[in-house]
C-alpha cells in the first residue's frame, strides 16, 4: 500500500518556466540600474588606472632622468663635486694622508669595475690643439700624472680616463719592501702641499708585472684576440693598433723602477742588477721605462746621480731593455732630483744621459728643502709649521719656479750635446791641440785628446792612437801651439759623432704644476709633458680636465692679444 512519501514523489513538479516570475517594469528598472553601476564602476576603475599609470610614468621618467643626469654628472671629471665634496670628505674620514690615498684608489678601482668611475666626457683633445710628439707617438695632450699615485699598477686605466696622456706607475722595486715606518705622509692644506717619506713601499716587480700582464690579456680578449700568451704577444707587438703600455691611442704608460733599500749604493754591480732584473719583469708592459735615482727617502740613492755610477746604471738598464721580447722597445728616461741643480751637477747628469744612450730626463721630484720665505697669500697654522720639521720630500705649488728653472737648465745642456765627441771626415784627422769641441782652451793637451763616448744611437766607442812629432812644444800658449806644436794625428778605426738627425732628448717635468698657465710655461721652457701629483691629490678627479681647459683658454687669450 503506497505511503504518503510515495504519493508525494509521484506528484508532478512544476516546470522551471512556470515557476519563473514574470518580468515586470520594476524588474527591468533594477537590471538597468545594476548595469549602469557596473559600467560606472568600470569607468572609474579605468580612470584611476590611467591616472596611476600616468603618475607612475611621470615618476619613472623623473627618476630615470635624475639617475641619468646624476650618473653623467658624478662620472664627469668637470663636476665640481670631485674637488669640493669628495676630496674634503676623504680628508675628514681619513686623518692620515696615506690612508686617504689608499681609500681613494680603492674607490676608483671599484667604480671602474662597475662602469661608474669619473672620466673625461667628450673629446676635446680630438681637435689636436694640445697634441705633442713624444718618442714617435702623437700624444693627445701634454699633461701626465707622476709616479706615486698608483704605486702597484692597480688603476692605470682609470687614471688615463681622467684625461692624462701619460700615466706613470710605480716606483717598483725588485723585491717587496714595506718602506719607512708610518706615519709617513703629512698634509699641509693651507699650502696645498705634502711631505712624504714613503721609502719606496712596493709589492715587488714580479707581482706588479703580473697585474700588467693580466691587464694586457683582458684587453686582448675584449679585442677578440684571445686570452692566452699568443694574444698577449699580439698586443705587445702592436697588432691591436694601440701602444702596448697604455692600450689607448694617443696615450702612453710609464713604469718607474728603483733599487731596494737593502741594496748598497756603494755596490754598483748590485744596484745595476736590481734595476735590470726589475726591467726584465715589467718593461715589456711599458711604453716608457723610468729609472728613479732621485728619491730623498732612500738613503744613498741620490749619490747614484754622480756621473760614473749613473752612466754605469743607465747603460745596464739600456742593455736590459734591448733584451726585452717585444718588437718595439720602451723609451728610457731617468728621473733626477730638484736639489742637484748646480751647473756641474746638471752637466754631469746630462753627460751620463748622452753616454748611456737613454732617451730623456724627468726633471723634478720631492725636495728636501722647505719653502722659505712662505709665499705671499699663504697662512701657515702652527700645526702645519710643526709638520715642516718632519723628515721627507716636500711637494706643492711653491716648487714651481724651481722646476721651471731646472727645465731650462736641462734643455739648454742637453741640446748642446755630448762634450767629448770628436768629429772626423776620414780615418786620419788633424786635431787642433788644446781646444775642446766647444772651443774652450785647455792647459792639458792629452785631456782633450779622448776617445768619444757612445752617442745616443748606441754606436761603439772610438778606438784611436796618437802620432806625435818628435819636436816638443816649448810654448804653453794655445795660439802658439797651433803654429809650433807637434801635429797630433788620430788614426781612428771608428769615429763616433752625434748623428745629424739624432733625436732630441725628451724632458718631462714635475713639481708644483697646478694650473694651465704653469703647464704652458713648462712646455715653453723645453719640456714635452707636464706631470702633476699634489695638484691631483688636492684638486680631485677633475684636475687634469681643468688644467687642459685653462691651457686652451690661455691660448685663445694670447691669440686675441696678438691679433
Amino acid at each position: 500500500m503506497p505511503t504518503v512519501a510515495h504519493l508525494r514523489a509521484l506528484r508532478p513538479r512544476p516546470s522551471i518556466a512556470r515557476c519563473r516570475p514574470s518580468p515586470g517594469p520594476f524588474r527591468h528598472s533594477t537590471r538597468h540600474a545594476s548595469t549602469e553601476t557596473v559600467v560606472a564602476t568600470q569607468n572609474a576603475t579605468n580612470i584611476r588606472s590611467a591616472g596611476t599609470r600616468t603618475k607612475n610614468l611621470v615618476y619613472g621618467t623623473v627618476l630615470a632622468f635624475t639617475l641619468s643626469f646624476g650618473y653623467l654628472y658624478v662620472t664627469d671629471t668637470r663636476a665640481s663635486i670631485h674637488e669640493w665634496l669628495i676630496v674634503p670628505a676623504l680628508r675628514q674620514m681619513y686623518p692620515d694622508g696615506e690612508d686617504a690615498h689608499h681609500a681613494g684608489n680603492r674607490i676608483l678601482k671599484v667604480l671602474h669595475s662597475l662602469g661608474l668611475n669619473p672620466r673625461e666626457r667628450g673629446d676635446d683633445d680630438a681637435a689636436g690643439d694640445l697634441a705633442v710628439e713624444v718618442f714617435g707617438h702623437t700624444l693627445a695632450n701634454p699633461i701626465g700624472t707622476s709616479a706615486g699615485i698608483d704605486k702597484g699598477a692597480e688603476i692605470p686605466t682609470p687614471l688615463l680616463e681622467l684625461g692624462a696622456a701619460v700615466v706613470e706607475v710605480g716606483a717598483v722595486t725588485l723585491l717587496p719592501q714595506e718602506g719607512n715606518p708610518k706615519p709617513r705622509v703629512f698634509r699641509l692644506p693651507s699650502q696645498n702641499a705634502l711631505i712624504n717619506r714613503y721609502g719606496f713601499n712596493s709589492e715587488g716587480a714580479e707581482l706588479v708585472a703580473s697585474r700588467l700582464r693580466q691587464r694586457v690579456r683582458e684587453f686582448a680578449y675584449h679585442a677578440g684576440l684571445g686570452l692566452d700568451e699568443e694574444a698577449e704577444k699580439k698586443v705587445l707587438n702592436g697588432e691591436a693598433g694601440v701602444p702596448p703600455g697604455s692600450l689607448k691611442a694617443g696615450r702612453l704608460m710609464a713604469v718607474q723602477v728603483a733599487k731596494n733599500k737593502t741594496t748598497s749604493e756603494n755596490d754598483i754591480d748590485a744596484v745595476v742588477r736590481d734595476y735590470a732584473t726589475s726591467v726584465a719583469h715589467v718593461a715589456k708592459y711599458a711604453d716608457i721605462l723610468v729609472v728613479n735615482v732621485s728619491s730623498p727617502n732612500t738613503p744613498g740613492l741620490r749619490t747614484l746621480q754622480n756621473v760614473e755610477p749613473l752612466t754605469r746604471l743607465l747603460s745596464g738598464v739600456v742593455q736590459a731593455v734591448k733584451k726585452i721580447d717585444r718588437k718595439t722597445k720602451p723609451a728610457i728616461m731617468v728621473k733626477v732630483s730638484p736639489d742637484e741643480d748646480s751647473e756641474e751637477q746638471v752637466a754631469g747628469i746630462c753627460e751620463a744621459v748622452w753616454d748611456s744612450g737613454v732617451d730623456g730626463v724627468i726633471v723634478g721630484n720631492t725636495t728636501k728643502k722647505r719653502p722659505d720665505p712662505l709665499p705671499k697669500g699663504y697662512l701657515l697654522p702652527a700645526s702645519e709649521a710643526q709638520l715642516l720639521l718632519e723628515q721627507g720630500g716636500y711637494s706643492g705649488p711653491q716648487m714651481f719656479e724651481r722646476t721651471l728653472a731646472l727645465v731650462s737648465k736641462y734643455r739648454k745642456t742637453l741640446d748642446e750635446g755630448p762634450k767629448s765627441v770628436l768629429s772626423s771626415e776620414g780615418s786620419d784627422q788633424k786635431q787642433r791641440v788644446g781646444r775642446s769641441t766647444g772651443g774652450e782652451p785647455s792647459t792639458s793637451i792629452l785631456d782633450k785628446i779622448q776617445p768619444s763616448s757612445s752617442s745616443s744611437t748606441g754606436s761603439s766607442k772610438t778606438k784611436a792612437t796618437l802620432d806625435i812629432d818628435s819636436k816638443p812644444a816649448l810654448s804653453t800658449n794655445v795660439d802658439d801651439l797651433e803654429e809650433s806644436a807637434p801635429k797630433v794625428t788620430l788614426h781612428s778605426t771608428l769615429v763616433t759623432m752625434p748623428a745629424p738627425k739624432n733625436p732630441r732628448k725628451v724632458i718631462f717635468a714635475t713639481g708644483g704644476i697646478t694650473n694651465g698657465r704653469q703647464a704652458r710655461e713648462i712646455l715653453d721652457a723645453g719640456a714635452s709633458v707636464a706631470q702633476i701629483y699634489t695638484a691631483l691629490i688636492y684638486g680631485g678627479a677633475g684636475t687634469i680636465s681643468r688644467i687642459k681647459q685653462e691651457m686652451r683658454d690661455d691660448a685663445k687669450e694670447q691669440s686675441t692679444i696678438t691679433k
